[in-house]
């Protein structure tokens, strides 16, 4: 399996609902995020994108040269932009990073934003715009010429000239839990994301999807979103979690459910379903914990316990075909490096080559010396 980090664009702090505890989001604190999991051993990170969010492609772009080995999943918002410039700026950036993007397809799923951005297309018309999008794009990268005449989408002789690193282009994820969204990905992604649904729903949308892609002679990759608080003990994470919603009242909640009420997204109507506004109902299946989705759009949920029962959870789905977990935890920079030392050594992770592109090895842990010239005995202290 694959473990993802994520850079909080849109903020960060130790508590939600308040900003009580919150930090800045600047270009230092993003970058200590981003070398922070490239250090740790992290696959790659998402990069998010909306409204409430620093551009996506900027920031990314901006943490190239301060990483060596991480990837990133950057999100490409088909109504936004033309295939073409969308097409350039992948070639570009899988170019100068040295083969490291990752395209998020986002067809977006707040009527209200959409408008702000020129926007106002229906829920099925986004995805059919979408799926024309992802045809010319696909065949851009490829090398073609193209020439297309769709409902929504036109282009003439259109080329990209500088090809990425990766071939036949840089791999593309998508989320949706529509049936328009399924055929999508289906059709054209290499890895179809889910949020974090208890996993008999997770195993359904896995076969809808393989089913489909299957009929177009097509094989999909799985990949799940999830927030994870994981401590050494089981009563320290639930603590942890009722702490990171101790400032979320009933008014906090009604607010931020009536905002995502607007949503046409299919997923976030799913989202909402699981914890139904209702504080005091948050644990939906063994250890996932619906309290981050009361007052936060798109990823709702975490796993919460000790490393050994969090580390079993993540097992379970993977062997309903999940290979890429996308995690994150409030604060991200503290939690990074939580969730990797207590997770990565109870997890089948694929690995890296550290010495690639003459980055050197991780150096291994010692924790602090006590004594000159005494070395700790291991897990324990002189």
């Amino acid at each position: 399996m694959e473990l993802f980090w994520f850079i909080p664009l849109h903020g960060d702090g130790r508590y939600l609902g308040t900003a009580e505890g919150a930090r800045a989001v600047d270009y230092d604190y993003i970058q200590q995020i981003a070398k922070a999991a490239d250090r740790l051993g992290y696959h790659g990170v998402l990069v998010p994108t909306g409204k409430a969010c620093e551009d996506a492609w900027v920031a990314a772009s901006s943490l190239i040269s301060a990483t060596r080995r991480l990837k990133f999943l950057v999100a490409v918002r088909p109504g936004l932009m033309s295939p073409s410039t969308a097409a350039r700026m992948a070639a570009t950036f899988d170019r100068l990073s040295g083969g490291r993007l990752l395209v998020n397809i986002v067809t977006g799923g707040d009527p209200h934003e959409l408008a702000g951005d020129g926007i106002f297309l229906s829920h099925q018309e986004r995805y059919e715009q979408t799926d024309e999008f992802m045809t010319i794009w696909r065949r851009l990268m490829q090398g073609e010429e193209v020439t297309y005449s769709g409902k929504y989408l036109r282009t003439e002789a259109s080329q990209v000239l500088f090809p990425a690193l990766q071939q036949p282009y840089p791999p593309l994820y998508f989320g949706g839990s529509s049936p328009a969204a399924q055929q999508l990905a289906a059709d054209h992604v290499d890895v179809y994301l889910t949020w974090g649904e208890p996993p008999a729903e997770v195993a359904q949308k896995i076969a809808e999807v393989r089913e489909l892609a299957a009929k177009q002679g097509r094989q999909v990759k799985f990949g799940i979103r999830l927030h994870v608080i994981v401590r050494d003990t089981d009563d320290e994470a639930w603590e942890a979690a009722e702490r990171l919603i101790s400032h979320v009242d009933e008014e906090t909640i009604a607010e931020a459910q009536r905002i995502l009420a607007r949503y046409d997204s299919v997923g976030q109507k799913r989202m909402g379903a699981l914890h139904k506004g209702d504080k005091s109902s948050l644990v939906i299946s063994p250890n996932l914990w619906a309290g981050i989705g009361l007052v936060r759009g798109g990823a709702g949920t975490a796993l919460v316990g000790d490393a050994a029962t969090v580390a079993e959870r993540i097992k379970e789905y993977a062997e309903l075909g999940i290979e890429t977990f996308i995690l994150s935890g409030y604060p991200h920079l503290e939690e990074a490096y939580r969730a990797a030392e207590l997770l990565f050594p109870l997890l089948p992770l694929k690995q890296r080559n550290e010495t690639e592109d003459g980055a050197p090895a991780q150096i291994a842990a010692s924790g602090e010396l006590v004594a000159y010239n005494v070395r700790p005995k291991s897990g324990k202290h002189a």
